[in-house]
Formats: C-alpha cells, sequence, structure tokens
C-alpha cells in the first residue's frame, strides 16, 4: 500500500511489482530480478514471462522490448541462437540500478527511435498489462541491507512463492499446468476498458461538428432577418433557440469519449480467494434507509434486506445497516421477522444459486424455475420455502395492519417497556444487532453476515438533514462497529438482483492501480413494474445508456444516490492519492545553477505525493461543540493509539493534532481512530458492548455540531438531491469514478408509473438543482484550481441548469399557436440557401440521434419516449421547480404541491390508470387546448381564404403538430383508461371550450375577409 505522511514519502521494506502488486524477488544467483536493463521499470517475473508469452513483449514504460533471461522459454521474435551465452544477463547490480533509478535521467530510444526517459521512482508507467497508468512506486530504493537480511529476506520470498505456487518446493514434482495457468490467470487484470468501435463513434462526432457548424450559419440568418410583421414573436424565438443550443452543447459534448467496461470475477477470486487459504476479499458495509415504513411498504424493506444478507460473498464480509428515520417500531419488528426468516432463506439461496435473491420476485417470476437445476431436492425444498415465505409475509402484513392505529399510551415492546421512539421528532438514538458473529446462525449452524437497526437520535431545535444526514449518521455507526472500506447504499426498494454485484464492484476498487483513485463505483438502476411501452420513461434508459457511458470515458458518473459502492476515504473528504509527475528531460552536462537543468533540482516546498494538512494546526481553538446525547465518549484516543501499534495508516494523524480531528470528525475518540485506517477493521482488544455505546454518541443530534459534516466530509447538505452534490465534491477533490454494467442488472427497483407521481418524482429532482444553482456549490463558479475536468463540469453544469429550460420551452410551445390565431410566423420568407440551413439542421438533429442510438444500443422507442417526457416535464415541473426554488432560496417560502388519488382498477398496471389531480397538470393541459385550438383555427382560415393561404400555413401547423405529438402520452395520461373520464378533465374541458368559442367568434373565420375599401349601403343622410 502507498501511504503518504507530512515528512515524506515512507518506503516500504520490500520492491513490488507495479503490475500485479506481489514482491518482485531474485535472481538463482541471489541477485535481484530486473526485467529491463534500460530503464530498470520493477516487473516480477512471473509478470515478466507473461508478457513475453501473451502481450507486446516490451517494457510498459520505456517500450523496449525485453531480452530472454537464461532459461526462459523462447517466444517470437527471439534471436535464433541456440547459444546461451547471446541471452540477456543483467549486468547491473542493485546498488547501481538504484543511481540508475534515482539519480540519472536520461533519453533511451525505443525500438521504434522514439525518445523515452528512465522509468523513475513515482512515474507513471503504462502497462499493456492493465491499459491503465501504473503509477506506482519504486520502493524500498535507497535501503541498504546486510547480506543476512538479504538471505532472510529471499528465504521468506521464496516461502510466499512457494505457498503461491509460483516456484517448485525443493524435491518435489513439477508442478501440474492446471496450476500454472490458474496462477497465470490471477495476475491478469480484473476489468479492462471496451472503447466504442471507430466506425461507430467517428461518425457520431463528425455529425455533431457539421451541426454545431450548420447551427452557427442557421443563427446568422435567424439574427440578420427578423420578421417585421411580428418583431416580439421572432425576438422570443431567437432567445429560446439560443438557449436550447446552448443548453445542447451542455448534454452532447460529455458524451464525446464514451466507453464501457468488463470485469473478470473469475480472476478476482483467483487472485484474493485462492483455495485452500483464507480470503483476501475486502469487507463491505450495506446502507439502507427508510423514513415511513406505512409510505414504503415494510416487506419490500424486507425482501431488499434480504437480497443482502444472502449476497454471494464472504459473510463474514458482509453487514447491513437499515436506518430507520421514522423511528417505527413496526420496522423494528420486520426487520426482527426478517433476521429469523434469512436463517433459512440465506442457505437455500447459496445451496441452489438462485437469481434474485429477494424472494418477493423469485417466486413471482413467470419462468422455468427448473431450469439449469439437477438436484433432486430442490422442487421439495422450494415449495417448503415459498409457503415459509408466504408465512412470513402473513405475519408482516399482521404488523402492519397493527400499526395502522397507535395507542393512546403509545406503543409498548415485548418485555413491556415504552418504545422509545413514540415521538418520532423527540426520541433517543436507537441501535440493534440482530445477525452477525455473536448473533443467531442460520439453520445449518453456519454464520449470517451481521444485521443492524440505526435510529439517529432526533431532538427539537436540531437540523436534522433529512436522507443526507440520516446517511452520514450510518456511516459513523458502520466506522464504529464494523469500519469496512468501502460501503454500499441502497434505497429501501432495491434490491440486489445480481448476487455478484458486490464483486463486480471489487474488480474497480481492488485493483492495485486504479482502486485506490476511485471514490464510488456507480451501478445503473434499473426497475420492475414498468410498462412494456414506458409511456412516461420511467427507465430513464437514455441517462443512464447514454450518458453515464459518455461520463465513464472522462472522469467518471455522477452519482445518482443508490446503487452505489463507496471508498469510505472519499467520503472523509480526503484527496485521492497524488501521482508524481514524469520528471522534464534534462541533460547532466549542465552546472546545477543552469535554467535548462531545473528539472533535477528538488523543490523545497511541498513533497508531491503527500497528503496536504486538511486544517492549520496553529489556528485559534475554537469551543468543541456541545453533545445532544448524554455522556462523553467512551474510548480515549491515547488508549485506542496504544492499541494500534504497528498500524502505518496512523501517520494520517500526524497531519493534525487531536483537537482538530475532533473539529472536522467529532469528538469520538473510535470514529477517529477508524478514519485511519485505510484498509478499515477495528482496533485489536475492543470490547463488542462499548462498541455499540459509542455507536449510540455518534448518532446523537448534537455530534455534527461545529464539525465538517455535510460540509466536506459525509453526504453533502444543501440540497433535497444531496446524490449529485456530494459526487460533484468528490470530482473536484480529483477522485475518479467509475460506471459498472454487469449482463445481469446489479440492482433493480421500483419506480411510480402513474403521471402524477412520477412528475412529482421529477419535480423534486429538480427542485434540488436549482437549489444547488442558487448555492456556493454551483458548477459554473465552484470546484476551480481543483481537479475538475471541463467535459465533467460540462456535465454537472447540465444537471443543475436544465430546469431553466422550462421558461424558454413554455414559450416556444406557445408560439406556434399564437401564430396560428394571429396569422403571423416567426419566420419571414425563407430564400433558396436559407432553406438549405434549415434542412440541414434538421437533417443533422436526425443525424446526431440516430448514430447515437448505433453505439449506444438504445432502441428508438426508448429515444422517443424520453424526447417527449423532455418537453411533458419541462412545461410542468421543472417550470414549478424554478419558482419553487427561487421561493425557498430567496424569500424562505416552502411550497408543496398536494397530491389527491382516486381508485384505480386491481389489475396489471392499474396504477397506470390510476387519476391524480395535481397543481402539475395545468401548464401542459393549457399546451394542448390552445394548441389544438390554433390547428383548428389556421385549417378554417385557409379553407376561407382560397388556396393561396395553405403555403404559409404548413410551417405553423408543423410547429403546433410538433407541440401535440409530445404532449400525446400526457393526454393519454389525463384521459385514462379506454373511455373512462375523470371529472376533472370533463371540468377543464367544458372551461377551455368556452374560451374557445370566445376565439372563434373573436376570429369569425367563416366571413370573407374584405381587402379593399370598406363599403356599406349610404343611409338617409349620405
Amino acid at each position: 500500500m502507498t501511504l503518504y505522511s507530512p515528512v515524506g514519502f515512507q518506503r516500504s521494506r520490500s520492491k513490488l511489482c507495479c503490475v500485479c502488486g506481489d514482491e518482485i524477488g531474485r535472481r538463482e544467483d541471489g541477485e535481484l530480478f530486473v526485467a529491463c536493463n534500460v530503464c530498470g521499470f520493477p516487473v516480477c517475473r512471473p509478470c515478466y514471462e507473461y508478457e513475453r508469452k501473451e502481450g507486446t513483449q516490451c517494457c510498459p514504460q520505456c517500450n523496449t522490448r525485453y531480452r530472454r533471461y537464461k532459461g526462459c522459454p523462447r517466444v517470437a521474435g527471439d534471436e535464433e541462437d541456440d547459444d546461451d551465452d547471446n541471452d540477456f544477463e543483467e549486468k547491473l547490480d542493485v546498488k547501481s540500478h538504484r543511481d540508475l533509478g534515482v539519480h540519472r535521467s536520461a533519453i533511451v530510444p525505443s525500438e521504434n527511435g522514439d525518445p523515452n526517459p528512465l522509468w523513475q521512482p513515482g512515474g507513471p508507467a503504462y502497462s499493456s498489462f492493465t491499459g491503465s497508468v501504473a503509477g506506482k512506486e519504486m520502493e524500498g530504493e535507497k535501503e541498504v541491507y546486510s547480506s543476512a537480511e538479504w538471505k532472510e529476506r529471499v528465504e521468506k520470498w521464496k516461502e510466499r512463492q512457494e505457498k503461491k505456487g509460483l516456484a517448485p518446493k525443493q524435491d518435489a514434482p513439477a508442478q501440474d499446468e492446471p496450476d500454472d495457468m490458474l496462477m497465470a490467470e490471477a495476475r491478469q487484470p480484473l476489468w479492462r476498458k471496451v472503447p466504442i468501435p471507430s466506425s461507430k463513434i467517428n461518425p457520431y462526432r463528425i455529425v455533431i461538428i457539421l451541426r454545431l457548424v450548420v447551427l452557427g450559419f442557421f443563427f446568422r440568418f435567424r439574427i440578420t432577418n427578423p420578421a417585421s410583421d411580428a418583431f416580439g414573436l421572432w425576438l422570443t424565438s431567437v432567445i429560446c433557440e439560443i438557449w436550447f443550443a446552448f443548453s445542447w452543447i451542455l448534454d452532447q459534448f460529455p458524451k464525446w469519449f464514451p466507453i464501457t467496461r468488463e470485469t473478470y470475477l473469475d480472476r478476482l477470486s483467483a487472485r484474493f480467494e485462492p483455495e485452500g487459504e483464507p480470503d483476501r476479499l475486502s469487507p463491505v458495509d450495506v446502507f439502507v434507509s427508510t423514513v415511513d415504513p406505512l409510505k414504503e411498504p415494510p416487506i419490500i424493506t424486507a425482501n431488499t434486506v434480504l437480497s443482502i444478507l444472502s449476497v454471494d460473498y464472504p459473510v463474514e464480509k458482509v453487514s447491513c445497516y437499515v436506518s430507520d428515520d421514522g423511528a417505527s417500531m413496526l420496522l423494528f419488528d420486520t426487520l426482527s421477522e426478517t433476521a429469523e426468516f434469512a436463517r433459512r432463506w440465506v442457505p437455500f439461496c447459496k445451496k441452489y444459486s438462485i437469481e434474485p435473491r429477494t424472494p418477493e420476485f423469485y417466486f413471482s417470476q413467470k419462468i422455468d424455475y427448473l431450469k439449469d437445476k439437477v438436484q433432486p431436492s430442490f422442487v421439495k425444498e422450494r415449495r417448503a420455502m415459498k409457503r415459509e415465505y408466504e408465512e412470513f409475509k402473513v405475519r408482516i402484513n399482521a404488523l402492519v395492519a397493527k400499526a395502522q392505529k397507535a395507542p393512546e399510551e403509545g406503543w409498548v415492546m415485548q418485555d413491556g417497556t415504552p418504545w422509545p421512539g413514540n415521538n418520532t421528532r423527540d426520541h433517543p438514538g436507537m441501535i440493534q444487532v440482530y445477525l452477525g458473529a455473536e448473533g443467531a446462525h442460520d439453520v445449518e449452524g453456519k454464520e449470517l453476515p451481521k444485521l443492524v437497526y440505526v435510529s439517529r437520535e432526533k431532538r427539537p431545535g436540531y437540523q436534522h438533514h433529512k436522507k443526507a444526514g440520516a446517511m452520514n449518521a450510518l456511516v459513523r455507526v458502520s466506522a464504529v462497529l464494523t469500519n469496512a472500506p468501502f460501503m454500499l447504499n441502497l434505497d429501501c426498494d432495491h434490491y440486489i438482483n445480481n448476487s455478484k454485484a458486490v464483486r463486480e464492484a471489487m474488480c474497480f476498487l481492488m485493483d492495485p492501480q486504479l482502486g485506490k483513485k476511485l471514490c464510488y463505483v456507480q451501478f445503473p438502476q434499473r426497475f420492475d413494474g414498468i410498462d412494456l411501452h414506458d409511456r412516461y420513461a420511467n427507465r430513464n434508459i437514455v441517462f443512464f445508456d447514454i450518458n453515464m457511458k459518455g461520463l465513464d470515458g472522462i472522469q467518471g458518473p455522477v452519482y445518482v444516490g443508490t446503487g452505489c459502492v463507496f471508498n469510505r476515504q472519499a467520503l472523509y473528504g480526503y484527496d485521492p492519492p497524488v501521482m508524481r509527475k514524469r520528471p522534464k528531460m534534462t541533460c547532466d552536462c549542465l552546472p546545477s545553477w543552469c535554467c535548462c537543468s531545473g528539472g533535477r533540482k528538488a523543490k523545497k516546498g511541498k513533497k508531491k505525493g503527500s497528503f496536504e494538512p486538511l486544517y492549520d494546526t496553529t489556528a485559534t481553538n475554537k469551543k468543541l461543540s456541545r453533545r445532544g446525547g448524554k455522556g462523553g465518549p467512551v474510548f480515549d484516543l491515547e488508549e485506542i493509539e496504544e492499541g494500534l501499534e504497528g498500524y502505518e495508516e496512523l501517520e494520517k494523524s500526524w497531519l493534525m493534532s487531536q483537537k482538530n480531528f475532533e473539529k472536522r470528525f467529532g469528538q469520538s475518540p473510535v470514529f477517529i481512530t477508524s478514519t485511519l485506517m485505510e484498509d478499515g477493521g477495528l482496533p485489536e482488544g475492543t470490547n463488542p458492548s462499548a462498541l455499540v455505546k459509542e455507536a449510540i454518541h455518534v448518532i446523537s443530534c448534537g455530534y455534527e455540531e461545529k464539525t465538517e459534516w455535510g460540509k466536506e466530509i459525509g453526504w453533502i447538505y444543501g440540497s433535497v438531491t444531496e446524490d449529485i452534490l456530494t459526487g460533484f465534491k468528490m470530482h473536484c477533490r480529483g477522485w475518479k469514478s467509475v460506471y459498472c454494467m454487469p449482463s445481469r442488472p446489479a440492482f433493480k427497483g421500483s419506480a411510480p408509473i402513474n403521471l402524477s407521481d412520477r412528475l412529482h418524482q421529477v419535480l423534486r429532482w429538480a427542485l434540488g438543482s436549482v437549489e444547488i444553482f442558487l448555492s456556493r456549490h454551483c458548477p459554473l463558479w465552484y470546484g476551480y484550481g481543483g481537479n475538475l475536468k471541463w467535459l465533467e463540469r460540462f456535465a454537472y453544469t447540465n444537471t443543475i441548469v436544465y430546469p431553466f429550460t422550462s421558461i424558454p420551452l413554455l414559450a416556444y410551445c406557445t408560439i406556434p399557436a399564437v401564430c396560428l390565431l394571429t396569422g403571423k410566423f416567426i419566420i419571414p420568407t425563407l430564400t433558396n440557401l436559407a432553406s438549405i440551413w434549415f434542412m440541414a439542421l434538421f437533417l443533422s438533429i436526425i443525424a446526431t440521434g440516430v448514430l447515437e442510438l448505433r453505439w449506444s444500443g438504445v432502441s428508438i422507442q426508448d429515444w422517443w419516449r424520453n424526447e417527449q417526457f423532455w418537453v411533458i416535464g419541462g412545461v410542468s415541473a421543472h417550470l414549478f421547480a424554478v419558482f419553487q426554488g427561487l421561493l425557498k432560496v430567496l424569500a424562505g417560502v416552502d411550497t408543496n404541491f398536494t397530491v389527491t388519488s382516486k381508485a384505480a382498477e386491481d389489475s396489471d398496471f392499474g396504477e397506470l390508470y390510476l387519476f391524480k389531480w395535481t397543481t402539475l397538470l395545468i401548464p401542459p393541459t393549457t399546451l394542448l387546448i390552445i394548441n389544438m385550438v390554433g390547428v383548428v383555427a389556421g385549417v378554417s382560415d385557409a379553407i376561407n381564404n382560397g388556396y393561396g393561404s395553405w403555403g404559409p400555413l404548413f410551417g405553423k401547423l408543423f410547429f403546433a403538430f410538433w407541440v401535440i405529438v409530445h404532449l400525446y402520452p400526457f393526454l393519454k395520461g389525463l384521459m385514462g383508461k379506454q373511455n373512462r373520464t375523470p371529472t376533472i378533465v370533463v371540468l377543464w374541458s367544458v372551461l377551455l371550450a368556452s374560451i374557445f368559442s370566445l376565439v372563434w367568434v373573436r376570429i369569425d373565420p367563416f366571413l370573407p375577409k374584405q381587402t379593399g375599401p370598406l363599403l356599406q349601403q349610404c343611409g338617409v343622410e349620405c
């Protein structure tokens, strides 16, 4: 592991291979093994042999072809000479190689004649083994060992090699070929990057550039040719079109470098789970958040928990934490029942390798469940398990029915004590451990993953920060109780659909080269229970399969709130390990004072590869934050440090004094110590009961006061969409993220398929974006001078400005109706050249969409549904979010839109036809009516005025039909199922029909329009 400290880079006492991370070892003559005699890049012998046999046969650093060692098999390209004297023998001893790697800097030509710098410790190395920057340090460069120490090190190395099967034991037969192949497989990369084929991506990029050019000429024509008879309409349309172009650029260019990734789970198992040895996979803490079990059905939460407990991962490495932010006894009892049912469900899942491992969806699958099953006992056990699950559901339903009416004296627990959470806004913190090493085992006597119920303390007068605050409480509790280095967060309705999902994430997070630079691995969201046509684009296929792939090629995807595996160190506000840059090319012949040799001078300032102090230790001491709970911390920092002797992670504590630690992380020595342990784990000799008391302390409501929680640490406060803000802060620090799309979806959840519920979901997202736009974390002005890439900034800017597109979109959708009713148009008479630019613009828009679908694999139906809902959501939810956000941030007025329900049929997708009236439906309904009125009025006027008026009418009708077609799913949602029309729609229709009648009379379409002088019959007084 590469660690950094304020006194400089701490070198380990062993040389490590920059490809696989194992020790390099020594040659037969006792000398250090050096694969490349040109640059001295550290590679162990197995990786050297694999690169010669299967790879490019060249050094990953200097691109010089590897020479053959004596005894190594020949490969294609070796000199055809049977005399072993021509084989490569290392002529430089260890000391000379240290001098070569540390004190020399030269230009060495590669085989193709290009100059390559010698490898320097800390310099990035480009390896064909993984296709990514290695960046490993050549450790132990300046250490000198005595002969006895070297002999001892060699003996230890040989023992490790024999244990791993890489070197034959003395007086032992040669290893079998399958074992060699297995070890070779384990040394290969755990993942690979799969770029989009150039035949698909290059035409896409060309069309984007052409579309930019066409847009330039289009706007030149639009601005230089105003419509004099409709100047107001023309000006409004041009402003709208300019905003649309700006929004398109923000959305389009982050998709310039789309990539996909593949993982190799078999290599992960071969490397970290060798047969006959303890597994070395990293522990994972899984977070599940819920608020109100009456709105979020407990049976759904129970299924999510069961899928976590039965995941395909070592049971001692998995811990599940369920956050109950409503302090509900219903959820407490549900988890108790779930823990008991898991004792039978988990072994059943693992015995028969079933998928998915959530019983509700497994038993409801309409597939042949006997496929690939060969055990005769499977049918009998499956029937018994299904019966037990149905009994489990009945018990949960009984709990729900009992919770519908709370007793006046409050809930009472089974032991007769009052439930501490009877007052949901004023209650102490609660933690209950159900399963784990000290808990109940399954029916086969095997250990189960740890299951922990957590309800943080709440008191009047404290800010609790909703979901973000609950997630930060889980971070602290898990750090005290288990302290896994990685954390998976899920919504209560998102279950694990692929039992190997955690292993998929570990292929990236445990990669020796990429893992230390990753803040999280994001999975796409997939959903159950959505109608086949996906009327309201609930699946979000375009975002998850196009936009997120594009971001993965830049700095990584955005965090979407669920289905994400975090690096705990990234959430703690630490910067990623800094890679040393390749040294500048200088020559040794110039004096040290020469400006040309400035690259040789060591900078006296901050050393590269070290963490910057997060706080100034000379700052004045501030008053410590008060605690919301009774009593102080259970542990003392000095006592814990005594039990952690030998932990190199404590070097981070040199950055700050204990007081500065407390100002940053809060007053918990146990939690502070956990932040210093980069690989996770608990200090030796800790008492579990004392840890639970400390966990209660870290979820007290006053723990975060005067700390960096929610500002620089954990989930960031300040927006209802805390996910976007949290990921943005990590990317600004220089962390990278990865998008993982396994063939079997990792997680699945539920989405609102009803129109009103869907609009309110979009309203919440858009409101969060507006809040971020009006905060100090706005990507337009935050994070400059950091490590956020420009295209990544474009993507984040798009996520916070898209709600403001609703204003020009609403105006643009109104313009066709106004033009049809007034007889005016926003575009003057077109010339032949102008017609060409209009046609080129439409063709480029179509071509961009078609080519985007071609490289992404998204269906045209999903793309079209996304386009339709962009208009529907833009003129309704996004519009209200803008005004609601402005009122909330600027005026402090918090407004809510109520949703009322009417009964729906109990049939498949019955909720799709459930009508719920909400204020969000007014703008799109009005747009539909006025555009339909405009079409009728325009056609009537053309019929009345003859053939000459049809030409100008076609352009107006085209724009009106564009609006109506995009709003068609909304119209179907209003009309309900078949001929059922809700009463509210009838009332709206009567009101709008009256308006239409008045407009019709005003237009008077069937009377001929007089173009000459007005002729009237003279009266008596003529």
